[in-house]
């Protein structure tokens, strides 16, 4: 039987114990994996597909008196759909909810059900009209005006309805049930009520906008069957092509909203040769009103390096972040490379914690201008100060793998790591001897691989077929 324990009030109590507090970030090793089967279906009968984004209602985390197990509300959210040769269809966007039952294991199973994950609802996201959303790629040429709202809005082309187009990645929670979401199309920030209702949008620098032929331009060349491709293919300024805002996060106190882009924009890099893209911002929101969120920082965050198989140099990509306190944050970045390519064999991810202490706050400078580059050539401007990074946890570690029968291997089978891995979540430990511990959650996107699916009215059919998965690894977080 579960008892309910409340985690601010249970951090106050802890507060009061007299046990020594960690000094430093620690990884103490996978403690767990969960497995949702890759032909499952939501409650309209299509495939569930990914995990591009998670967040956890803790007010609903519950641990039992033993404290070996936990059980707590997870919110899922998927991206834009099944999508193949890069042609997007009229997938719905929505959000998926959990219940979790969780029992970590120390030391290792043959078994992979440490995370038990029962779907209990599903979201559609819809205008205040009704109108769904859609995943299609947005019109080249054409925006979304709506009542309202103070600037245009991506939306597919009028003869495919002309809705308004999301590819939904990042998630975060707001206390009063609303929550927002994060967007590459845009790259925008949108604020749904609980009910999945459109309720205002935010638009963020204008460096960030993708521009071709001197317009707003905000499809990523990806046009759905008959609709209007890009020209030319890749924006001249802003986003890169589906690598708009990748990564969102909710302060704690909820007053903070982050956002990070997956690369650098065109501008910065993006554009540039390999090895110059790694220059992603970080953008902070004052929320404290929800509906309108005010810019009130920006930082560079510089993407790790690693070697491919010539030894190049190549940069990662982030793909999700929590904000641990106003400087210091979690990013998972990686190569996407796993189950499903060739080879597949990962040769970077990791969980990093990011430190913008002594970075330079950015926002509402020139650089928020396309304009006024803030690398050339993959160097930084001297007046830039960029932040600073250190590993917490790497994913391809093959001992950790190893004990949950997990593998990075470079011939593929249902064991090895998928080559997506965007989401994270933070569970606090609730452990009153070590008040710093905590469980962090990673998700993986399966780009909807399944022999068995389902989505816009018709099945489709797409190998390997690459369960969504989440590994839970014990973490220690000091000042958290």
């Amino acid at each position: 039987m579960f008892r309910p324990l409340r985690f601010f009030a249970l951090l106050c109590a802890m507060v009061a114990l007299p046990v020594a507090r960690a000094q430093t970030f620690a990884n103490k090793g996978l403690v767990g994996v969960g497995r949702v089967a890759d032909s499952k279906k939501d409650k309209f009968g299509e495939t569930f597909g990914s995990l591009s984004g998670l967040a956890l209602d803790l007010r609903t985390l519950q641990r039992n008196a033993s404290g070996s197990t936990y059980a707590v509300t997870l919110y899922a959210q998927p991206d834009r759909g099944y999508v193949k040769s890069g042609v997007t269809t009229n997938y719905r966007p929505r959000r998926h909810r959990f219940t979790l039952a969780f029992n970590p294991d120390n030391n290792g199973s043959s078994s992979q059900n440490q995370l038990d994950l029962t779907l209990s609802d599903t979201t559609l996201f819809t205008e205040s009209s009704g109108a769904s959303l859609t995943s299609l790629d947005p019109s080249p040429t054409a925006s979304g005006a709506r009542a309202g709202f103070s600037f245009a809005l991506p939306q597919s082309a009028q003869s495919a309805g002309g809705r308004l187009s999301i590819d939904s990645e990042g998630l975060g929670l707001l206390a009063d049930g609303t929550f927002f979401v994060c967007d590459e199309y845009g790259p925008y920030l949108y604020r749904f009520s609980a009910t999945g209702v459109l309720l205002s949008a935010t638009r963020p620098p204008e460096a960030l906008i993708p521009r071709r032929n001197n317009q707003d331009s905000f499809s990523s060349d990806s046009p759905g069957a008959g609709q209007p491709a890009a020209s030319p293919s890749q924006p001249t300024s802003g986003r890169e092509n589906n690598k708009g805002f990748e990564g969102l996060s909710v302060s704690a106190d909820g007053r903070t909203l982050y956002a990070l882009m997956q690369a650098a924009t065109r501008q910065d890099g993006g554009a540039g040769n390999l090895g110059q893209n790694r220059f992603a911002r970080l953008l902070a929101y004052d929320i404290t009103n929800p509906a309108a969120a005010t810019l009130t920082g920006e930082w560079v965050l510089p993407l790790p390096f690693y070697p491919d198989g010539s030894n190049i140099q190549q940069v990662a990509e982030s793909h999700e972040l929590v904000a641990l306190s106003a400087t210091k944050f979690l990013v998972l970045a990686t190569d996407g490379v796993g189950r499903g390519s060739s080879p597949s064999n990962s040769r970077y991810r990791a969980v990093l914690v990011f430190d913008t202490a002594s970075a330079t706050n950015i926002a509402g400078t020139s650089v928020d201008n396309a304009a006024t580059p803030l690398a050339q050539n993959g160097v930084l401007a001297n007046n830039i100060t960029a932040a600073t990074s250190t590993v917490l946890i790497d994913l391809n570690d093959a001992t950790q793998l190893a004990k949950f029968g997990l593998n990075n291997n470079a011939n593929d089978n249902s064991d090895t790591l998928a080559g997506k891995w965007e989401s994270l979540a933070l569970l606090p430990a609730l452990d009153a001897t070590t008040p710093d511990d905590f469980f962090l959650l990673i998700g993986n996107d399966n780009d909807f691989s399944t022999s068995d699916g389902f989505q816009d009215g018709a099945a489709f059919n797409a190998s390997p077929n690459i369960d969504t998965m989440i590994l839970a690894y014990r973490v220690t977080l000091p000042g958290t």
